[in-house]
């Protein structure tokens, strides 16, 4: 049995999977886990590998969907791109990758691209 809270978010991943496929992202992988860390969405733009981040919230109190991606849960993310790249490429060349947050305020999608960085 799945939690309301889980339910919430797994429909939001699959609206934002759609809603970038609409714009020309193609979806290689969902929910990718590791230890210390989760990839919502692996995506490709091109040649460009997108990590990227989902976010809902009913309302933007307390910052909103896009602000709830603070400075640890970035970490989290780049770590978990890490190991994904060393994983699917190992000690190859990786292909350039950005990260970008998809956040759902109200029903409505916000596309953050780029939001953050490897650094």
């Amino acid at each position: 049995m799945v939690a309301p809270r889980q339910r919430v978010g797994f429909d939001a991943e699959a609206l934002a999977e759609a809603y970038l496929g609409e714009r020309g992202l193609q979806p290689i992988e969902r929910n990718v886990r590791f230890r210390g860390g989760e990839i919502d969405l692996v995506m490709r733009e091109g040649a460009e590998w997108v990590f990227v981040e989902v976010r809902a919230r009913a309302s933007s109190r307390f910052g909103g969907a896009a602000a709830s991606v603070g400075w640890r849960k970035q970490q989290r993310l780049v770590m978990a791109a890490q190991l994904y790249l060393l994983r699917r490429f190992g000690q190859r060349a990786w292909p350039a990758c950005r990260f970008d947050v998809l956040a759902f305020e109200a029903g409505e999608p916000h596309w953050i691209r780029s939001a953050f960085t490897l650094g």
